[in-house]
């Protein structure tokens, strides 16, 4: 599997065996590497990596730091902090401590890395959620970033193993290798019944709230597109369909370079979440989600501000 010039392979086995010049350890904040894969480390590696890794800490949770690998085949540990000793993660927490140690890559001009699972041990963070966020993480960083070679997922867990090369092999790793060359078109739709804005609650990452919408299909429309995403997510065939503005941040998608064509619509009925949300429902301005994806809270800001 190719993205750009970066290879990445899904393979079961443990992570401390491995000959890559750099594993990622699922660390906590304060570079305490006590049990799971942190211990595994530490006591095949030996006492020098702890040592460095104590003139180093705490760092802030979502960052990583490098140490060399004491006795271990890889020449490097590089510490993603996907949690304090609270144990607590979430999916920012393991995107931004994924994307720090592919950042933390550069340093030393690392060319082969291994990934564990992070966040999914004593995080107790869902393994399927862990590994879409890690690919995309992933992907995001080879479309930019040409030092890594090679970028290895090593799942010690038959089980761990199993979703991992699913996700990656079968859901996401062809459709990115297409899309990630150009901008990628999108729609968003704002369906208001006279009270509220319909918001769904997202399955996959970024999770939180946000506008019916999705990725235009090949051969179809932006209007086509709306009026598919409205009823794959909610159920609903809306009315009145009109454009609204074009948002084209290419910081709007934490996953890759996306522009929505956003739309306006109607309807006097109940939504039921399908698709790609777990939950669908009526908003009101003053009643909005706390956790809302993407760049949605402008476009609905915008729009509030404008139906106003």
């Amino acid at each position: 599997m190719i993205i750009e010039n970066t290879e990445l392979e899904v393979i079961k086995g443990d992570i401390t065996e491995l000959e890559v010049e750099a594993i990622v350890n699922a660390a906590n904040n304060q570079l305490q590497m006590g049990g799971g894969v942190a211990g595994a480390i530490s006591k095949k590696g030996g006492p020098s990596i702890q040592q460095e890794a104590d003139q180093i800490g705490p760092i802030e949770v979502g960052k990583a730091a490098i140490t060399t690998a004491g006795n271990l085949k890889a020449k490097y540990v590089i510490h993603a902090a996907t949690m304090a000793l609270d144990f607590r993660t979430d999916q920012e927490i393991i995107r931004r401590a994924t994307r720090s140690a592919l950042e933390v890559t550069k340093e030393k001009n690392i060319k082969s890395l291994a990934f564990c699972a992070l966040g999914c041990g004593v995080g107790k963070f869902p393994i399927d959620k862990a590994a879409r966020i890690m690919l995309e993480e992933v992907v995001h960083y080879a479309k930019w970033n040409h030092n890594l070679k090679k970028v290895y997922f090593i799942l010690y867990t038959e089980e761990t193993f199993n979703i991992f090369s699913e996700i990656v092999t079968e859901r996401f790793v062809r459709t990115m290798e297409k899309l990630t060359n150009n901008p990628i078109p999108t729609v968003d739709i704002i369906i208001d019944n006279g009270e509220g804005i319909v918001l769904i609650e997202r399955k996959n990452p970024p999770f939180g709230w946000a506008l019916p919408g999705g990725f235009c299909e090949l051969g179809e429309s932006v209007e086509t597109g709306a009026f598919r995403e409205a009823e794959e997510e909610t159920g609903l065939r809306v009315e009145n369909l009109k454009q609204f503005h074009v948002y084209s941040d290419p910081k709007r998608d934490p996953r890759f370079h996306t522009i929505s064509v956003v739309f306006t619509a109607t309807t006097d009925k109940q939504p039921k979440a399908d698709s790609d949300a777990k939950d669908a429902k009526f908003f009101s301005k003053d009643n909005l989600p706390a956790e809302v994806a993407f760049d949605h809270m402008k476009i609905i800001e915008d729009y509030f501000r404008e139906r106003k």
